[in-house]
């Protein structure tokens, strides 16, 4: 039984318009066009995000002419959400068994 979750992948989705991103790919494949029509960041600051997004394995890209699209990949969501379902067990089955440390 899992107990921890993966914090590298916290932090890069606990920023809010990462997260904004992730939400957006997670309904489309879109470029970074439409991200910025979507997001109002400007071009640059996205392409900052997604690089840190595509470098934690979150997104991969497909070229297409000119344009870079973006595709979550679901893969690591379902890690991560498993990695809380497993923390929630261990949550409940702590509480059930009432464990807890004695005081010194």
């Amino acid at each position: 039984m899992m107990t921890s979750v993966d914090t590298d992948l916290l932090r890069v989705l606990a920023d809010p318009l990462r997260l904004q991103i992730v939400t957006l790919l997670a309904r489309e494949t879109l470029c970074t066009t439409h991200l910025v029509e979507e997001t109002g960041a400007r071009q640059t600051n996205l392409s900052n995000h997604l690089k840190v997004l595509r470098e934690a394995g979150v997104v991969e890209t497909e070229p297409c002419g000119r344009f870079t699209y973006y595709r979550l990949r679901p893969d690591v969501i379902d890690s991560l959400a498993g990695q809380f379902a497993d923390l929630a067990q261990t949550a409940r089955a702590t509480a059930e068994a009432n464990l807890k440390r004695s005081c010194p």
